[in-house]
């Protein structure tokens, strides 16, 4: 058994989607989240710009003693997993991108047209094309960019006209000249956004892998013999910009969660090392 928390860590607020159903499958687990809200977003960085803010965030993480760190960003998943795991290879360092191609790979077949949204870097990396290939290089795959969603999510434009004519102008023509059935979504910001994407697109079926990632953590922890049998360590959400749109994001996401759950909110500098656990 091993009652540290695992780690998450994001470019903003996306990476919190994975948590709650983390919390239905573990619930003895606890957490500290990571979301480096001042720099968001990473979808539009240079790599070598993404892997030093990864870095530094590790870095962090590892030193709050955290037993397993979670890549709750496709963009990083996509850039610097490697990268991670060669830095830190006394602790588990997991992406979000194979649970979620192993899943497609078992779900869809080859009369299925999936296409895949994300931001810039990830599309622009073919990591989610090449991984779904590597479990099945039959599947017919498509991608697209989809930059302006991350920045209307972070600032709460989610459920108003703004985030649906934004979800058209990026997704009608994607889905229409690529005859698309399966939409995965390729950045932990977009389950904020999946009703949209369900009311505009009944007939979509929509993968999502914030959910998928949750089952792998469970399976490396049970393998490694690394449950946790219950603490009363209080989940902790650090943000490098605390901002009141990101506490009441948490709230938002939270919203369906047992309201006893413990949770602190802290701002963390990573330049002055401030806010260290």
């Amino acid at each position: 058994m091993d009652n540290r928390p695992i780690g998450f860590f994001d470019s903003g607020l996306g990476g919190l989607t994975c948590i709650p159903y983390l919390m239905k499958l573990l619930p003895d687990e606890k957490i500290i989240y990571f979301g480096d809200t001042a720099r968001t977003p990473y979808g539009s960085k240079a790599t070598t710009t993404i892997r030093s803010f990864s870095m530094e965030i590790a870095d962090f993480l590892v030193k709050s003693n955290v037993k397993m760190i979670v890549i709750a960003c496709n963009t990083v998943s996509a850039t610097c997993l490697q990268d991670l795991q060669h830095r830190f290879p006394m602790i588990p360092i997991l992406g979000v991108i194979d649970p979620a191609a192993k899943k497609v790979a078992d779900q869809c077949s080859e009369d299925n047209r999936i296409g895949i949204i994300g931001t810039k870097v990830t599309i622009n990396s073919q990591a989610y094309k090449t991984c779904i290939h590597g479990y099945n290089d039959r599947l017919a795959i498509y991608e697209t960019a989809c930059p302006a969603f991350v920045p209307l999510i972070e600032e709460g434009i989610i459920e108003n006209d703004i985030m649906d004519l934004t979800i058209k102008y990026y997704m009608d023509g994607f889905i229409r000249d690529n005859e698309l059935d399966t939409v995965i979504l390729g950045c932990t910001h977009y389950p904020l956004i999946k009703k949209n994407i369900e009311r505009i697109y009944p007939n979509l079926r929509i993968i999502n892998p914030s959910h998928i990632v949750g089952e792998d953590i469970m399976r490396i922890l049970k393998e490694r013999n690394m449950l946790s049998d219950g603490t009363d360590f209080e989940n902790t959400f650090f943000a490098s910009d605390l901002s009141e749109n990101f506490i009441n994001m948490i709230d938002y996401i939270f919203k369906d969660e047992s309201e006893d759950m413990k949770v602190k909110f802290l701002n963390f500098d990573l330049e002055r090392g401030e806010g260290m656990i």
